[in-house]
Order: C-alpha cells, then sequence, then structure tokens
C-alpha cells in the first residue's frame, strides 16, 4: 500500500463573517482559485497532473453550489482533465476531505492530489440552505435537534463546567493567537489577498482579539439562553433527560467566531514527490469518521480522535499537537481532562474561538497547522478534528517524516 504525503499546505487568512469583513468582496472560488494558483507557484507543479480536487464545503448553496471544486479548478485553468468533488460533512468537511484525499492515494487510486476546503460564510450564511435539519418541524422532533450553542450548553451542564472555567479557556486560546500571530507562526502557509480597487485585502487573521481580558468576556450575557426559552432547552432535554435544567453559560467569547476563509493541502506517493522534486513534510496514517447522539452532538470530534489513535496502536500520551476544532469551550475543557492534553501540545497557537471558523475550510486548516507545528517543536504524531452537526466528527492523524 502506498504512503499518502503531505507536499504542502496553503491557506487564505481568516476574515471576519461579516459583510464588513475584509474578505467578503471575495467570492468562494475567488479563494480557492487564489490558492490554487499559489500551490502552482509555490510548488511548480503542473496542475494537469493533478488527479484531484476535493474540498469540504458546509453549505453548499448558491456561490457555494454546484460542485465548487470543480468550478475553480475550470476557473483556475487547471485544465478540463482535472476533476473536482465537493463533499458535505457539515463542520467537519475539510478535515474529511483530508482524510478521504490521503486513503484514495494509500489505495493507489491517485497519485497526486489537492484537499481542502472553502466557505465564505458572510456570503452564504449559516442555516442558508434550509435543509431540514434546520427547518422541518417534523425532523428536528423527531431526530431531537437542537443549535449548536444550545448543545454546548447542554455539555457544559452535565460536565458540571463553571462560567469562569468557560471564560478562562476563551482568554487562553485569545492570548495563544495573539502571540502566535505576533511571532510570524503562519507566515509559511497564510498567502495574503491582495488589495484590489474592488477589494481591502487582508494578510493576517482578521478576528484576533489581543486585547481579550477576562474581566471583558465575564461581562458578555450568555449567547444561547433566549434560543433555549424559545423551545431549544425543551428539545434538548426531552432528548437528553439527564438534567433537569440547562444552564446557558457559553457567550460569544467562548463559542467559535464565524469566518471566511479557504485551504489547501497537496496530498502524492512517493511517485509524485520525486516527479514534483517536493520534500514530504508528513504523512497521513490513517482518519475516523465517528457519530454520537445528535443532541449532545459536539463530542464526536473527540470521539473521532480516540478512535484514530487506537487503531494506530498509539495512546493520548504519544501524541505530541492535538488541532481541536474549539467548538465552544465546555468541549475544549473535557478533551483536555479526558486525553490529558496541556495548554502545550493542545491547539498551541490559538484556535478557531479566536481565529475563525470558516465550516468547510476549518479541518483543512488544522491539518496543515498541525504539520506546522510539529516542525516547529520537531514533535512526530499529531491529530487534526472536528465536531460537526447532527453528532459527526472526523480527525485525521498525521506524522512528520524526518529527512525524507
Amino acid at each position: 500500500m502506498a504512503e499518502a504525503l503531505v507536499l504542502d499546505y496553503v491557506r487564505t487568512p481568516r476574515g471576519k463573517a461579516s459583510p464588513k469583513g475584509s474578505l467578503h468582496s471575495q467570492s468562494p472560488t475567488d479563494l480557492v482559485v487564489h490558492l490554487q494558483n499559489a500551490l502552482v507557484e509555490r510548488t511548480g507543479i503542473d496542475p494537469a497532473g493533478v488527479d484531484d480536487v476535493t474540498l469540504g464545503c458546509a453549505s453548499q448553496v448558491d456561490e457555494q453550489g454546484s460542485n465548487i471544486a470543480r468550478t475553480a479548478a475550470l476557473l483556475a485553468g487547471w485544465g478540463d482533465d482535472v476533476p473536482g468533488a465537493t463533499i458535505n460533512r457539515f463542520c467537519a468537511s475539510g478535515v474529511d476531505a483530508v482524510g478521504q484525499t490521503a486513503a484514495r492515494v494509500r489505495a493507489g487510486d491517485l497519485s497526486l492530489a489537492v484537499a481542502g476546503g472553502v466557505e465564505s460564510v458572510s456570503r452564504v450564511p449559516m442555516f442558508v440552505d434550509r435543509g431540514p435539519l434546520w427547518s422541518d418541524p417534523a425532523t428536528i422532533k423527531r431526530i431531537g435537534s437542537v443549535h449548536m450553542g444550545v448543545a454546548a450548553d447542554l455539555n457544559a451542564t452535565i460536565e458540571g463546567f463553571t462560567r469562569a472555567e468557560l471564560d478562562a479557556y476563551g482568554l487562553e486560546t485569545q492570548t495563544k493567537a495573539a502571540a502566535a500571530q505576533a511571532a510570524g507562526a503562519f507566515a509559511g502557509s497564510l498567502i495574503p489577498i491582495r488589495p484590489t480597487e474592488s477589494s481591502p485585502g487582508l494578510d493576517h487573521d482578521e478576528l484576533v482579539r489581543p486585547g481579550t481580558t477576562l474581566e471583558g468576556l465575564a461581562e458578555l450575557p450568555p449567547a444561547f439562553a433566549e434560543l433555549g426559552a424559545q423551545g431549544q432547552d425543551a428539545i434538548a432535554l426531552g432528548a437528553y433527560p439527564v438534567v433537569d435544567a440547562i444552564e446557558h453559560l457559553h457567550t460569544v467569547g467562548t463559542s467559535p467566531a464565524m469566518a471566511d476563509a479557504a485551504a489547501l493541502l497537496l496530498i502524492g506517493d512517493h511517485a509524485a514527490a520525486e516527479r514534483t522534486g517536493l520534500r514530504p513534510r508528513a504523512r497521513v496514517i490513517g482518519a475516523a469518521s465517528t457519530s454520537v447522539n445528535p443532541v449532545l452532538m459536539l463530542t464526536a470530534g473527540q470521539t473521532a480522535v480516540e478512535t484514530v489513535i487506537a487503531r494506530a496502536g498509539l495512546r493520548p500520551s504519544d501524541i505530541d499537537v492535538f488541532e481541536f476544532a474549539e467548538a465552544f469551550s465546555a468541549l475544549c475543557l473535557r478533551f483536555r481532562r479526558d486525553l490529558d492534553a496541556g495548554p502545550d501540545r493542545m491547539n498551541p497557537n490559538g484556535g478557531t474561538m479566536a481565529m475563525g471558523h470558516a465550516f468547510g475550510a476549518t479541518g483543512a486548516i488544522l491539518v496543515g497547522s498541525c504539520v506546522e507545528e510539529l516542525e516547529r517543536r520537531d514533535g512526530r504524531y499529531g491529530v487534526a478534528a472536528v465536531s460537526g452537526a447532527a453528532g459527526l466528527g472526523v480527525a485525521v492523524l498525521v506524522e512528520r517524516l524526518v529527512d525524507a
């Protein structure tokens, strides 16, 4: 069986998911094409030699509909012979695209491929696809589907986490992200969007808030109490009656910030590395896709991490870097506690609560960031994972290569 090697990784900055955000003027295909051009420029690859392009995207409608992976490949001038596929596993779409592509390389179906993700939340807002999971009362009642924020508060209540603990994690991730950004930790992969007449451009992650304080976080009101009072709490408690009432503790400061972004990884086998002259940076050992109760929902990313580590015959203590999508503070505290993943190993440069969550792109960003951090600290194993809606989770396990 072939090895799936990470040959390069690029991403855009993460912009605020708002009409006032610096990437709002960029369409989702603009973001992907920008990175495709950067990959060619950085690596010298012939796009005609790419066997497939697979992108994760959570809201596949309007500008993100009609198989954006194939559309972007055509717009980038990669030729008629380069296929493309767009997959949806909600917030775990990007990490799943990497995992699926790596599996196909290991199986010999692909030699050189691009995997990643994209989401322009400012242009294609969350829930705009109006799928039955969000908009059909009968489906919601039958499944017990609730908003992710209500699920986060349910998890915090079950685990007994306090508001102070959640806020402390929110401060920690902002502090890490600000320090990493100031130190230029992302310079190797971040491809700036240059200013034009129609775009202000962006050369950094726009959502990082260096001035965040515990006092400021403590003043923020609960973000999901009103949703809970409108019937969401009743749905959650009806499906999971282990607690009498849900404590609404998460705020905008302890929730993932919505963002616009794209990310791409170049993945190939050893033959592709030799053809392109690129030095393999890591190999993808494996991936795990899991699911849990759709009301608890957000624990699935951790379950996927535990699964992929066990399949590889490793233990959590063997992992040098965990890049875990910060789907609310409570899930991060649970992850850290259960896997004994301290601040030095888990999201060492901050996470999605500080830098932004661009649904389909986030998982690909986490895999690439994991490889970069392993290189910085001379580590060996890293895991990137994301929890998604309806109780889905995906994790990818990578091993840094030395003298490949």
